[in-house]
């Protein structure tokens, strides 16, 4: 007798659970990458869109949190350890939906193994967070509108037939409101229905989901209209244009493999291969309208990648609607029985990586136990080690702290200097982990291209003022000489000291602290910047 489906939902409990603890522990765990901490300020200065992404990750930031009353590591993340937790319910009821139960179950289990979902959206706080939760619901809604066509055809159910129309309008524009990566629902949605499903284009409804959709999007429209469009401006520097380099290709395919875990990428390169050759029984249309809105992702940013570096997670989801391919194949593979039922391996193996990763990743930051950097230079100091992003922030400010307390001890500087660096990284961190505690500000000197939000920041914190002194930090992952970024910008730039930070009782990673004092150089502010842009494109040519 076939697995009975009240058993699989016990299991689905079971995994649900063990995930949401895990994830949880391990985000109120970690300090903070990069990126996260960039995001923290989306919720610390909300706006109606953002130089880099659409506002919804500071939005859930600032719900989750309780607008930064709970600002700890945890609250930050959690809407990730929450999201991710309905991300697998739903693609459990999107493989059921398609196949059965069991089916729901392996792509659960598959996605739960998928270190993009797992880590990355389950974890970490990004824009993919509220997008994979968003893009689940608009598959999921999607397939109720082709399946409900039948209604409409037989005259009847006409209005419930419809309403899914709608709600699939509203989760696209508030993914594309999370990522603008989320235009791609539309582009799948359109691209079935041109190929498979015409009629479709005479059904007002269609037309009112689009609106729906457009009307969730005039935020990030509203903030490019005040901002002169330099968002969209930005995005398309990243991916267009460009010679071919086989180089950034291959670097975009294994990001591809590791991000997904490589278990799970090959099973959905040979899902979707078993599917073309119609070896997976799954109605057409279903497969149809996961292959139109997956492979345009994929193909479209391998693409990019033949000629400028991407990043792999750009087009992770659609590798998540190629899972539920893979749990359709291994499902019928393996069928379960009541009494004897056993994972697949290579479900078996899948986790196994992830559990590897997630316990060896966590390990390796906290202790740093495989030496992942040879450098003994004190400028060049864990340079090798990408884990060192996540650790030792904490560890600085109460350092720092010492030595600031010295130094306007001293009269080398003041309580109300704040600390000033030229790109949004290491300003976000330096803002979370080392301003925030001690009451001061951080602002940004550069260019709008490496400060990106900052540039806005710096007006919400006052400007700048002349004779200003500021601290500058740099480590010895990303070593910069004040003196070389800022020539003739400050009346005098020197070092004040040098702190070391230590793990697992070793020296790791060298910041060094510089006093910048008496400001000369008057950053641009926006309105600024904006006014030069408009008064070249007025400029005649030059012969």
């Amino acid at each position: 007798m076939r697995i009975k489906e009240q058993d699989i939902k016990k299991m689905m409990v079971g995994l649900l659970a063990a995930s949401l603890v895990v994830r949880g522990v391990l985000a109120a765990l970690l300090e903070f990458g990069n990126d996260e901490v960039y995001y923290w300020t989306y919720a610390l200065y909300p706006d109606w869109s953002h130089f880099d992404h659409p506002p919804m990750v500071g939005w859930m930031i600032q719900l989750f949190s309780l607008n930064l009353l709970f600002d700890s590591e945890f609250f930050i993340r959690l809407a990730s350890v929450v999201f991710m937790t309905i991300d697998t319910y739903i693609i459990y009821r999107i493989g059921k939906d398609i196949n059965d139960a069991q089916t729901g179950f392996y792509a659960a289990l598959l996605y739960t193994a998928s270190i993009y979902a797992f880590v990355i959206t389950g974890i970490f706080i990004m824009p993919d967070t509220p997008l994979m939760l968003f893009w689940l619901l608009a598959v999921w809604t999607a397939l109720g509108v082709i399946r409900r066509q039948e209604a409409i055809q037989n005259g009847s159910g006409l209005r419930q037939a419809q309403a899914p129309w709608l709600l699939f309008g509203l989760f696209a524009g508030l993914a594309m409101l999370s990522k603008y990566s989320g235009v791609f629902l539309w582009v799948g949605m359109g691209l079935y229905i041109l190929l498979f499903n015409r009629k479709q284009l005479k059904n007002p409804f269609l037309y009112l989901s689009l609106l729906i959709s457009a009307i969730c999007c005039l935020p990030i429209l509203y903030w490019n209209l005040q901002n002169d469009f330099i968002s969209f401006s930005f995005h398309s520097g990243r991916v267009g244009g460009g010679i071919l380099n086989p180089a950034t290709f291959g670097t975009e395919l294994a990001g591809e493999f590791l991000y997904n875990n490589p278990v799970v990428f090959v099973l959905c390169i040979i899902a979707v291969v078993a599917a073309l050759k119609g070896r997976i029984h799954i109605e057409s249309y279903k497969l149809r309208l996961v292959l139109c809105t997956a492979l345009p992702l994929i193909l479209t940013f391998l693409a990019f990648s033949l000629t400028r570096p991407t990043l792999p997670h750009w087009n992770a989801p659609a590798y998540v609607l190629l899972i539920l391919l893979a749990a359709c194949m291994l499902s019928e593979k393996h069928p379960a029985y009541e009494g004897c039922f056993k994972l697949p391996q290579v479900i078996r193996a899948a986790l196994s990586v992830m559990l590897f990763v997630v316990v060896v990743g966590s390990i390796e930051i906290q202790t740093g136990f495989i030496p992942l950097d040879r450098h003994t230079e004190p400028e060049k100091l864990g340079r090798d080690d990408f884990t060192l992003d996540m650790y030792g922030w904490e560890q600085l400010e109460e350092k720092f702290a010492a030595l600031r307390e010295e130094k306007i001890a001293e009269g080398v500087m003041k309580a109300e200097d704040g600390i000033v660096a030229d790109e949004w990284f290491p300003l976000a961190n330096l803002d979370y982990y080392v301003a925030r505690p001690l009451g001061m500000k951080v602002m940004g000197i550069g260019y709008l291209e490496k400060l990106h939000k900052y540039m806005w920041i710096n007006e919400q914190r006052g400007g700048f003022r002349k004779g200003e002194d500021f601290w500058f930090f740099t480590d010895s992952r990303y070593y910069k000489r004040p003196e070389a970024l800022y020539p003739g910008g400050f009346e005098s730039i020197a070092p004040i000291d040098t702190i070391t930070i230590e793990r697992g009782g070793k020296p790791t990673k060298n910041f060094f602290v510089y006093a910048c004092k008496g400001l000369i150089y008057m950053q641009p502010t926006v309105a600024e910047l904006k006014a030069q842009r408009e008064a070249a494109k007025s400029k005649p040519n030059e012969p």
